[in-house]
Formats: structure tokens, sequence, C-alpha cells
């Protein structure tokens, strides 16, 4: 039987990021045969309803009542109704409350669905000009200062593409520590109110793209997509760090850790890009030059 010909299912579905021709067909049959839409903002989402002549009933599901009405939502799908579950813009689940429900259905046996649409950060990546098949979302980075801090730190050695939402009003301080902590010289493509009428994608080092909005006033939606860091770079860097300290003590770490003399210098040898012979000759000649 058909997963659609059933009731009680939860449908994630995808609506329009800007262009509301990128709604599906097939998203606009179940919002029109659902039994009731859980809206992250039923005002918003009421606009695009009207536009496609669907009346079916709504309920508001957003970051502050997530968890009382995603049981609610459970019932009610327990019960046998069918919900479709939509975000302001974009596919449930991604950066919005939709994680939430989705967990609950898994937690009570509920069937739920996906219907495959627009998705901003998606959108961003294929059109960035940077490298696609290794990438990390990170959504919007956290509030909290101390949070915020320990996730652009590990960024500062992700050699993935980074994805990154960011609202108009903190884009200028975002990209500020984007260009401290990665660098003034990283890529990256600056996209904005995609899909929309002033649609805009911007390619720029960091260090530009914080000149640029310090003169130009941020308007509209953000999806930052960045350059990851060189592996070359990467490697190097390391290398350069275990040449800091000497021979002697870069085999008493190892052998403090339980490793054989061996084992050490095979580890060693990998740390700082060189032959185990090499290693084993300068500890030594190291050794000899002390009598």
């Amino acid at each position: 039987m058909d997963i659609e010909t059933k009731s009680g299912i939860l449908y994630l579905c995808a609506t329009p990021i800007g262009n509301l021709e990128d709604i599906t067909l097939r998203t606009l049959r179940i919002l029109k045969e659902a039994d009731l839409i859980a809206a992250e903002d039923t005002r918003h989402s009421l606009k695009l309803l009207n536009h496609f002549g669907i009346k079916t009933p709504m309920t508001s599901y957003h970051e502050h009542n997530k968890i009382e009405k995603a049981r609610y939502l459970v019932e009610q799908l327990k019960r046998g109704l069918s919900v479709a579950l939509i975000t302001d813009a974009g596919t449930p689940g991604i950066s919005d409350p939709g994680e939430e429900l989705v967990r609950q259905c898994y937690e009570a046996g509920v069937s739920l669905t996906a219907l495959p649409g627009p998705a901003a950060c998606i959108t961003a990546l294929t059109t960035s000009g940077l490298e696609t098949r290794r990438f990390c979302f990170e959504a919007f980075l956290p509030y909290d200062k101390k949070e915020r801090a320990r996730v652009l730190e590990e960024l500062r050695g992700e050699t993935r593409t980074i994805v990154l939402y960011e609202a108009p009003h903190r884009v200028r301080k975002t990209l500020a520590e984007l260009e401290e902590t990665l660098g003034g010289e990283r890529r990256l493509t600056v996209c904005r109110e995609l899909t929309k009428r002033f649609e805009e994608r911007m390619p720029l080092t960091l260090e530009e793209a914080v000149r640029f909005y310090e003169q130009n006033e941020p308007k509209g939606e953000f999806v930052l997509v960045i350059q990851g860091r060189d592996h070359r770079q990467l490697e190097a860097e390391k290398i350069r760090d275990w040449e800091s300290i000497s021979l002697e003590a870069h085999l008493q770490q190892y052998l403090s850790q339980g490793l054989s003399k061996k084992e050490a210098m095979k580890q060693m040898a990998k740390d700082r890009g060189v032959s185990k012979r090499d290693i084993y000759q300068e500890l030594i000649d190291g050794a000899e030059s002390k009598f």
C-alpha cells in the first residue's frame, strides 16, 4: 500500500524559500489533503496557503511551544489524523523546531515521510562556486558567548566547505569573528535573499566581506558559504608545531603514553613528515653529541 494512502502520517513539507513557484505538486496536494497543517508562523504561512487556495486548518508549532505542541500533534497522529509540517521557508527540521516533532514521532512509533524541496543551505552551497563534495552545515552560530567561541575554534581547522545562516542585524559581527578566527584571506560566497527578486551572490575573501559591510547596510537573509581549510596548509602547520619541540621531548611524550620505542619513533616520523630512519638517526646523533 502506498504510504500516502494511509492515515496518521506526519508529512515534512518543504516550502519555497522565496519564489512561490518552487513548491512541488506533491506538496500542494498533501497540504490540501492533510487533516491539519502545523506551521512555524501561521500568519506567514497563510500567505502561501492563500496563494494556492489551500483551506486546510492550521495550528502553530514553533520554538517556544515545540515540546508540548509536539506531544499534542503526536496524539492527533495516533488518532489517525494526517499532519503536514511546514516551516517559514525551506525544509522542516533544518535549523527549526521540526526536529523535536520528528523525534517524538519515532518514540511514539508514528509514521512520517518527507516531501523534498527547497533548502537555503543546499541552494547556497551548489551556487557558491566552492567545493561541494564535502561540506558541514552549522546553521546559526550559538548566541551563548562561550559556546560560540568553541564552535568558531572548531571551524578554524575545518577542511570541508562551511555553510552558515545569519540574520542581517548580526552579519557584521559574525563576519568580523570569522575573519579573526579563520583569517582574512579565506574565500567565501555571501548569498543573500536566495530565489527572491533581489537575490545576490558575492564571491569575496572574509577581509573583503567585512570591509564591504562596514560601508553597506546588510539587508535580507544571509547564507555564508566559506572555503574549508587547505589540507596541505594544515599538515604543514602540524609539522611546524612538532618541530618546535626537541626529538627527545617528542619521544618522551609517546613513551609516557605506553608506546614502545619502536612505535613511538614510527609515530614521530608521521608527525614530522619524515622517515622512521631519519628519526632514529637524529636521535642516535643527538645522543652521541652529548659525550
